[in-house]
């Protein structure tokens, strides 16, 4: 798992067992986030939920700097990994129809994939055991355009190997979820967004969720990428 995930769930952990020892938990949230304090910081917002019910909600900085927006409760943060939960739901949707079972091998479902493939099964994927090879490794430093998760599946048909056997060791892969998005929008004859709005967000009430896609997702009041250097904050989204 990138370092950067370590961190972060680390320092859910730890606000977790601060509030649980803390007899003024505002207090002690307030201090563990004054680094996001202030109209020329990028932002967060923070909910607090015990037994379904919420004990602090607190917002920090700015969801737009420039326009000089702050974050609110109503914020739309991009999930980043968070939605790897949702593709792994769309799967067992699809399990749940029969239209593939989690040990349906990845060559089974896309044919035209090198022979590695014929080892690497659903399971695998979801479990981060595939040893599919980091997309991330494979995108020239040139590139400017983002890649998509269709761009990742054919980047993955021109490598010849795996990290390791499929199922043998464990490697944290968005590459494998990334090919997952795509086996949804195979089996289901939908594209990803469309199928999570249709059977995930919608039947649940998630009104203010998307899959965003670039030029097609309207998210409103959305909280923008800035990448924080030592001595500078840049726009980045």
């Amino acid at each position: 798992m990138p370092q950067r995930y370590w961190w972060n769930f680390a320092g859910g952990c730890l606000m977790m067992f601060l509030l649980a020892c803390s007899s003024n938990p505002e207090k002690t949230v307030d201090e563990l986030f004054a680094p996001y304090r202030g109209d020329d910081k990028p932002g967060a917002a923070v909910l607090v939920i015990s037994e379904g019910k919420p004990l602090l909600t607190r917002c920090y900085g700015m969801a737009d700097i420039e326009k000089g927006i702050p974050v609110t409760p109503a914020t739309n943060f991009r999930l980043a990994s968070v939605s790897k939960q949702f593709t792994a739901a769309a799967i067992q949707l699809l399990v749940e129809e029969d239209k593939l079972d989690y040990d349906t091998t990845l060559r089974q479902i896309f044919p035209d994939f090198p022979d590695y493939a014929k080892s690497i099964t659903i399971r695998n994927i979801l479990q981060h055991t595939s040893g599919l090879i980091a997309y991330e490794d494979l995108i020239p430093d040139s590139a400017t355009v983002p890649v998509k998760d269709r761009d990742v599946l054919e980047m993955m048909k021109t490598q010849d190997s795996t990290y390791f056997t499929p199922g043998s060791a464990y490697r944290y892969s968005n590459t494998g979820y990334a090919v997952l998005a795509m086996v949804v929008e195979k089996l289901s004859g939908q594209s990803f967004a469309e199928f999570l709005h249709d059977r995930i967000f919608q039947p649940l009430g998630m009104d203010s969720t998307v899959a965003f896609e670039k030029g097609i997702s309207e998210v409103p009041q959305r909280a923008y990428g800035y990448a924080v250097h030592t001595d500078s904050i840049e726009f980045s989204d």
